[in-house]
């Protein structure tokens, strides 16, 4: 207690009057217009503050978890509903989806994924959109609304999405440097270059495809052990690619949102495009038939749950806190669950448009590679024809090796094909269709060869390397609010120097950036990509999925969303937030830890003496930077949660409130008892108080 009252500690006792010593300090004197005394209660019991609304506890409180006075707003639904598909509608989307479809039972994979998206993924997004929607908080402050101490899980999301925008927006680079490189003809990777009227070696031993991509364009080095220097053409690119960023996020959603007209809608603009030209293609529709034969024996295979259900993780972008965030700045009355529906279902169809158009161009790209094999198998079959016994000779007539068809040869090659000639060879399309479907390979080098081979090859180069830029900036947009948002509510000084944080987290995010754009900088991308993310979102959610359904009440959130929405959702959400969930984000994130734990972690280098790929394990080293990114995402959920147990003890003052203890506060706080009630409250105990 302060001097001025004579004693650190003032009691008021019925029976007897309180005596209150003035002094006469001028400090005190200008302290005394901004004190007053409140009596000092008992804190609330956890039952009661169980039975207290997150929502009411968030709503008008000051501090750092309260709304800023001066929030921003959606312009209208559509600007946040196209945030919100094209924060999920990614890169994914394109090349990742495509092959674990086409590697995991194909139509089998389609209806597992739509079974575990109905069951998993809309369950968990409805809970996400809801509690930023419901709170007006990011991350941050949403989850310290529900409890103090799951404030860890926000600032985790916060991390997780740094990792991520630091790696993504280097893919974003890469696009911008194909996008620069598509307006000449020919393309510069469509022929091998020549040094001194010699085809370069490492060229001619693999494509013209890999070559530009792994020596124009990355000019990587033979492991990640070998750094190298940095390469000057993704520095320029990986820079404007962060000013794209800058730029649109420069004044919140009221830049962002407006870019989402168009980085959301284009993309589907140039997969009609694509569809279009694609099913034209030959052989387009024997690679859709590649693509959609079921396999049924998958259902038993606990790694395609696995990739199943970390592609309806990530397709959903839960965990980040982006989704949170976006939905913040919706009005309260804003149908959720409507959009919790229709984000994923139209998210899953575009998944499903973008594998039609990749098989149907690598239908048409392994067709035409398959035809070349006939080909020169034909012309060796010509060669030796005379060596050959003649019952073996096919019936076709190979004397013409362009008139031979595909199947006419596999067919007679299944025969007697390998007893003619040694050093023939089967042309299958299924085994060129597989080569490099996945991820950069399939962007980079297998859809950039594809589209050498068609007409007017430079304007089909541009528009879908155009396309890979829109999805990645979209999902950049997202990624950065999950950063940005949580940040700026929790604390002041951030949110009153928006504009001034989100440049100053730019230059510092391309600072760091440039680890991906040196020689081996790919190498990073594959570790941060694989590793960085992955466990940290799935512990995110399974604690989300916890501090919701069993610590604040699934009961409880249904009453908030019913007090929210007027009407309330089904209790099917309850036993699936409960259970379903909690034991799926479990089953995944064990699952995830023991193939990581089976086999040492591997990646793909590119050897340039063999000109060709291969499969090395990650250095002790790398191991230990992929523990520390891991340890370092999800070390803020123990570290939060132990610092608001710790703080709670050291405000927990076990004191009757009838023993009349009182506090001095400032007039600015927030007190139950004014002084003219507690003067009255005296008179009528019959006791006094010599209040100077």
């Amino acid at each position: 207690m302060e001097s001025f009252y004579g004693a650190k500690v003032c009691r008021l006792v019925q029976s007897c009057p309180l005596e209150i010593k003035r002094e006469t300090s001028s400090s005190d004197i200008n302290r005394r217009s901004n004190r007053k005394l409140v009596p000092m209660t008992k804190q609330p019991d956890d039952e009661a503050a169980a039975s207290q609304s997150a929502v009411d506890r968030c709503d008008g409180e000051e501090g750092p978890s309260a709304e800023p006075p001066a929030r921003a707003r959606w312009n209208n639904k559509m600007e946040y509903f196209l945030a919100q598909l094209g924060f999920s509608v990614g890169l994914g989307n394109i090349w990742r989806f495509p092959y674990l479809c086409h590697q995991n039972g194909g139509g089998a994979f389609l209806f597992l994924y739509l079974l575990l998206m109905l069951v998993v993924g809309i369950p968990l997004l409805f809970l996400e959109l809801a509690a930023g929607q419901a709170f007006r908080q990011g991350s941050i402050g949403a989850w310290k609304c529900i409890s103090p101490r799951l404030a860890g899980i926000g600032y985790a999301s916060c991390l997780v999405c740094l990792f991520v925008s630091l790696y993504y927006n280097v893919i974003i680079a890469w696009s911008l440097f194909y996008l620069g490189n598509s307006f000449q003809y020919p393309l510069p990777w469509e022929q091998c270059p020549e040094h001194r009227n010699v085809t370069v070696k490492e060229c001619e031993m693999s494509s013209p495809t890999s070559y530009f991509w792994y020596r124009k364009a990355l000019n990587i080095t033979d492991s990640i052990n070998e750094t190298g220097s940095f390469n000057p053409y993704i520095v320029y690119c990986l820079l404007a690619a962060w000013t794209i960023v800058c730029l649109g996020m420069f004044k919140g959603i009221k830049t962002s949102g407006k870019v989402m007209y168009f980085s959301s809608l284009f993309p589907y603009v140039v997969l009609m495009c694509f569809l279009v030209r694609g099913l034209l293609l030959d052989g387009a529709l024997e690679g859709l038939g590649y693509l959609f034969y079921p396999k049924l024996e998958t259902f038993g295979d606990v790694q395609v749950w696995r990739q199943a259900g970390t592609q309806v993780f990530f397709a959903l972008g839960l965990g980040f806190g982006s989704i949170i965030a976006y939905s913040s700045y919706n009005p309260k009355d804003n149908n959720c669950h409507r959009d919790a529906f229709s984000i994923p279902i139209i998210n899953f169809f575009t998944s499903v448009l973008a594998t039609v158009v990749v098989f149907a161009v690598l239908g048409f790209r392994a067709k035409n590679q398959a035809m070349q094999c006939v080909l020169r198998n034909v012309k060796l079959l010509l060669m030796h024809s005379g060596d050959v016994d003649k019952t073996l000779l096919p019936s076709f007539n190979y004397s013409d090796p362009t008139s031979v068809g595909l199947e006419d040869y596999r067919a007679w090659f299944k025969l007697n094909g390998s007893g003619v000639l040694a050093n023939l060879t089967d042309c299958d399309m299924e085994t060129n269709m597989n080569q490099g479907v996945e991820g950069t390979g399939l962007a980079f080098i297998v859809f950039t060869e594809a589209m050498t081979l068609l007409p007017g090859s430079p304007f089909w180069s541009a528009l879908f390397f155009l396309m890979l830029l829109n999805l990645g900036l979209s999902t950049m947009f997202g990624t950065m609010e999950g950063i940005l948002s949580p940040l700026t509510d929790c604390f002041k000084t951030l949110a009153k120097n928006k504009t001034k944080v989100t440049i100053f987290s730019c230059i510092v995010s391309f600072l760091i950036g440039l680890v991906f754009a040196q020689r081996c900088g790919n190498y990073f991308v594959t570790m941060f990509d694989d590793y960085s993310a992955t466990l940290p979102l799935i512990i995110v959610v399974v604690f989300q999925t916890i501090g919701v359904s069993w610590i604040y009440g699934a009961d409880r959130f249904l009453d908030d969303i019913e007090a929210m929405l007027s009407w309330r959702p089904s209790v099917v959400y309850k036993y699936l937030w409960k259970y379903v969930c909690l034991l799926a984000m479990l089953g995944l994130l064990g699952a995830s830890t023991i193939h990581m734990f089976i086999s040492r972690p591997t990646y793909n280098a590119w050897n340039q003496d063999k000109a060709s790929d291969e499969h090395l394990p990650y250095p002790d080293w790398a191991l230990a930077v992929l523990s520390m990114l891991i340890i370092f995402a999800i070390l803020p959920v123990p570290l939060t949660c132990f610092y608001s147990v710790l703080k709670d003890r050291i405000r927990q003052t076990p004191i009757d409130p009838d023993s009349g203890v009182y506090r001095v506060v400032n007039t600015d706080d927030k007190f139950e008892i004014p002084m003219t009630d507690l003067l009255e409250l005296n008179q009528r105990n019959g006791t006094s108080a010599l209040i100077p």
